[in-house]
């Protein structure tokens, strides 16, 4: 048995985190529709901030409530405002294993007034409730939404003490207070510390679309919380990389006793350091080669739409994950948000007259959404790192010379 609380906790509250290489997708020259905004990130639409808190601690077996700790809190603001203003919304489902707090607020109303966060699955509601307590110093007395503001989860349980509910309402106060304009720190950050994707290391990933529409333009800007799928289904540029990498999969890096579920999946050089006659690679696939686990994405815009048009934009997240080979498998939450920027300001007239953007010319940005949602789950991947979590499970990043070695090898590369 082996247990080691690291004597240094991390806790990283800042939207920019630690320097690291920065590649991103059009860094690896991975061939992307579309124009991004200056950030390629959701705060390319005016007004959106985003913040982040990063908890990592512990090494080694799992203890429940001791530790690893591989979790967080993401926050985004959809106005700047000091005080909070509602905008319009829309959400969809493409598959329900997961949560929303508010959706039966919006699919009623359509409109979102809090900051959306985004944390694990057993977080969601101390987030929750840290939101509702926040509000009370920043919503209007006379706000007709005062407490169903939006908290959205993935599953970090294979690297996380998810039962040991270690964020707390501070990290969410945190989380809030730190949220900023410009770039987005991606990867193992905030809510996607702990997540992984598509067979590799997953979490935040964000990217952005400018939109000409006759004689306007308009941005949509994507976030995701990236924690779906299995290996084999990685397509990037249309290429099956997941098949192809030969990166190594999931495996328990101890030389400690594991049950005999996991002692299959222990990793090789743990596997040679205690003289293991077995086969020195891990079974194939690790312990999690089934398609499992969730996607949130989050959409903004400053394009003038309604919420019925902002569900219908949500929708559009769907093609995007598709294109990355996503299936939305049975036990997987994949759950999308959609807001306008462009809302009208509260009124106490009898008659509001809002800006509608035409149906008929609506679809750049349902073009925009899927391109955006595309790219951020790359990025999240790219930006992700290698991490080791609870009970020594090791969790391989994307190798960016192998992603760069297939896209040359089926002649898809841009540089």
């Amino acid at each position: 048995m082996r247990f080691c609380l690291l004597a240094l906790a991390v806790f990283l509250p800042l939207t920019r985190l630690h320097s690291q290489a920065s590649e991103r997708a059009r860094d690896l020259g991975i061939p992307l529709d579309g124009i991004p905004g200056n950030h390629n990130a959701i705060t390319d639409v005016p007004g959106v901030k985003v913040g982040h808190v990063t908890l990592v601690s512990g090494a080694g077996r799992l203890v429940t409530g001791k530790g690893p700790v591989r979790t967080g809190v993401t926050a985004i603001f959809p106005r700047s405002d000091s005080t909070l203003l509602p905008v319009f919304a829309g959400w969809f489902s493409l598959n329900g294993n997961g949560e929303m707090t508010g959706t039966t607020w919006i699919e009623e109303y359509g409109e979102l007034l809090y900051p959306v966060v985004i944390t694990n699955t057993n977080s969601v509601g101390i987030a929750r409730d840290a939101l509702i307590d926040w509000g009370q110093a920043h919503v209007s007395e006379d706000a007709w939404n005062c407490c169903l503001p939006v908290v959205a989860e993935t599953w970090d349980g294979d690297l996380n003490d998810i039962f040991g509910f270690h964020v707390t309402r501070e990290h969410v106060f945190t989380a809030l207070a730190n949220a900023t304009s410009g770039p987005v720190t991606e990867g193992n950050v905030g809510g996607g510390t702990g997540m992984e994707c598509l067979g590799f290391k997953g979490g935040i990933g964000t990217s952005s679309r400018r939109v000409k529409i006759g004689s306007d333009s308009f941005t949509v800007g994507v976030l995701v919380q990236c924690n779906f799928g299995a290996r084999n289904q990685l397509r990037i540029a249309g290429i099956p990389m997941g098949r192809e990498i030969t990166a190594p999969p999931d495996c328990y890096d101890t030389i400690g006793p594991l049950d005999s579920t996991r002692a299959a999946f222990r990793c090789p050089a743990a596997r040679g350091s205690i003289h293991d006659r077995s086969d020195s690679t891990p079974a194939a696939g690790g312990p999690h080669p089934e398609d499992q686990g969730s996607i949130i994405v989050i959409v903004a815009t400053d394009a003038p739409l309604l919420p019925h048009q902002l569900k219908r934009l949500a929708k559009r997240a769907s093609l995007g994950i598709g294109r990355m080979g996503g299936v939305a498998g049975s036990s997987s939450g994949d759950i999308f948000l959609a807001f306008s920027t462009r809302s009208a300001e509260p009124s106490d007239s009898t008659i509001l007259l809002q800006p509608m953007l035409n149906d008929q010319r609506i679809n750049g940005l349902y073009e925009a959404t899927v391109q955006a949602t595309e790219e951020s789950i790359i990025n999240a991947m790219l930006a992700a790192r290698t991490m080791t979590g609870a009970n020594d499970l090791k969790v391989t990043a994307l190798p960016h010379d192998q992603v760069r070695a297939l896209l040359s090898k089926y002649h898809r590369s841009v540089r």
